[in-house]
């Protein structure tokens, strides 16, 4: 049965076979020829036919383990279903297919749709990356990073730089020092008519250290392979962070072991291909690195990226966070730094953070400079409604 292209129903029809793959009409009466069947064919190697017997009219599932193969149908792919559509198909059949492999051969890295998943397959990689291909797999991670500082440094650099000017200001400034079209505003309550005049009975005014350092920000990320995206996240966040003159930005990894990749914060290239994702995890010995690095408490914000699955000392992990706030560090846990949510995560040390007055939520991209600002001016932080 042919369809019409104008007919809604036959229309229902064709995008229900599309879904249903299988058999040739599969309970739809629906025939697929053309764009359309080189759609289900190319869905069909990825996706297979399940449990049925194959008959002879099947289409052969699966990809092979041959790199043609697996380009011709990137490409396939490609022309067939929209970028957002292609990078959702490519990590599945890198997890369905086991193709990660592939990923070592240049021919294959060129053909791939870059994204934040594929970086972090790459990373994943790294150790058994040979060195003819290692070249490319940093183009690659270049392009996505390039690509999201594009989309998130413009607005974290104004929020957080609003966020320090904020921080800095002194209500008891020298004349010189006096943010006068501030001071009006905080004092219009004041204003005496008969006189025409505004009483300013508090000042506001700029520090006189304005470019000095106002701030200190730790990055504490877990590097455990669940995190991948949030690694990806936290590097390009960190650069973006140290190129603020008012914030000194450090960058601890960790799993069992803790790496500080701040000397490398000017790349965040550097910074990816310095991680080694996978392993174990030990949040305590982590907190104790950064815990050894805080100069000055009451100017510190710590972020604590991780899944909290705890590998170490969970009481000592718990003693380190409520030490910290107890000495004036504004502590953040986020469970996540991706667009995907919250992943799986320990649960009860989240309910023993909560209690610290430290709630442990996923945090978006696009939230994180919101996070950092409430953290930056003591704030209560923008928590999503669904914590």
């Amino acid at each position: 049965m042919t369809v019409d292209a104008g007919d809604p129903a036959q229309e229902r029809l064709r995008r229900w076979r599309l879904v249903l793959g299988g058999d040739t009409a599969d309970g739809t009466g629906q025939e697929l020829s053309g764009r359309d069947a080189a759609m289900d064919g190319a869905l069909t190697a990825l996706y297979g036919k399940g449990e049925r017997p194959a008959t002879g009219r099947d289409r052969s599932a699966g990809l092979g383990a041959s790199a043609p193969s697996v380009a011709r149908w990137l490409g396939d792919i490609r022309t067939y279903f929209p970028t957002s559509v292609v990078q959702v198909l490519q990590r599945d059949a890198i997890d369905r297919l086991g193709l990660s492999a592939l990923l070592l051969e240049p021919e294959m890295l060129e053909a791939v749709e870059a994204d934040v998943h594929l970086v972090g397959t790459l990373l994943s990689l790294s150790k058994a990356m040979p060195e003819t291909v290692k070249e490319t797999a940093r183009a690659v991670v270049r392009k996505v990073v390039e690509d999201l500082e594009k989309r998130l440094a413009t607005r974290t650099r104004a929020t957080l730089t609003g966020a320090l000017d904020r921080s800095a200001r002194v209500h008891r400034p020298r004349h010189h020092d006096i943010d006068w079209n501030r001071t009006i505003a905080a004092n219009l309550r004041h204003y005496l008519p008969e006189h025409g005049t505004i009483v300013p009975e508090r000042l506001v005014g700029h520090g006189r250290a304005a470019r000095s350092v106002k701030k200190e920000v730790v990055l504490c990320v877990d590097q455990s392979g669940s995190m991948a995206a949030s690694v990806v996240h936290a590097s390009v966040f960190g650069a973006v962070l140290a190129s603020l003159r008012s914030l000194e930005t450090r960058l601890v990894v960790f799993d069992t072991a803790v790496v500080d990749l701040t000397d490398q914060l000017a790349d965040p290239v550097d910074v990816l291909f310095g991680t080694h994702l996978g392993g174990g995890t030990d949040i305590n010995r982590a907190l104790a690195y950064c815990q050894s690095r805080i100069t000055r408490p009451a100017e510190t914000v710590v972020v604590l990226i991780s899944d909290l699955y705890e590998g170490g000392i969970r009481d000592e992990m718990l003693k380190r966070v409520a030490a910290m706030k107890a000495s004036g560090v504004q502590f953040v846990a986020l469970l996540a730094l991706s667009d995907e949510g919250a992943p799986a995560y320990d649960h009860e040390h989240a309910a023993a953070l909560a209690a610290l007055g430290v709630p442990a939520f996923a945090c978006t991209p696009d939230l994180f400079p919101e996070v950092m600002a409430a953290a930056i001016e003591k704030r209560p932080l923008p928590v999503p409604d669904t914590v």
